[in-house]
């Protein structure tokens, strides 16, 4: 017999744009419980992206962003024999998503002297163009993945 489980709960976008992703977004941005504060946050840092990019809606702006830097493929240990071989893996859609979300959110934590919605305004635009701190992890995490395509057998 197979477990039970409680019903799938529904998930509820952002109160102004009605996103999941962006809901998402707010609850990992959102630290000791502060929700108005990571809304706040992110708001202000799409109504900076509204004046910076006039022509394009913010929130296609994130999700683009999102969308840039989202791994297809990763590299994980794996033990064989004695050694210890980088196998390049294919990476899940919802790993892919809480990636992004997590290099995003370290690459405007890491960097000091601005207020956070300006450092996240600047992240996301730089993702939206391909370029930025979260981007090139991306970029390392798949060149890392090509470098160790040898081992993909042992997948």
């Amino acid at each position: 017999m197979g477990r039970i489980t409680a019903s799938k709960k529904q998930l509820k976008g952002d109160p102004v744009y009605n996103s999941i992703i962006a809901s998402k977004f707010i609850n990992c941005l959102m630290l000791d419980g502060r929700k108005t504060a990571a809304q706040a946050i992110f708001y202000d840092a799409l109504k900076i992206i509204q004046k910076k990019i006039s022509d394009v809606e913010p929130i296609d702006v994130f999700t683009q962003a999102l969308d840039n830097v989202k791994p297809s493929i990763e590299v994980r240990s794996k033990r064989v024999g004695g050694a210890s071989y980088q196998v390049p893996m294919p990476v899940r859609a919802s790993r892919a998503q809480s990636l992004c979300i997590r290099w995003i959110l370290a690459a405007i934590r890491e960097k000091k002297g601005q207020p956070t919605a300006q450092k996240l305004a600047a992240e996301l635009l730089a993702a939206y163009n391909k370029e930025g701190t979260a981007y090139t992890k991306r970029e390392n995490v798949h060149r890392m993945a090509e470098a160790n395509k040898a081992f993909a057998h042992f997948a």
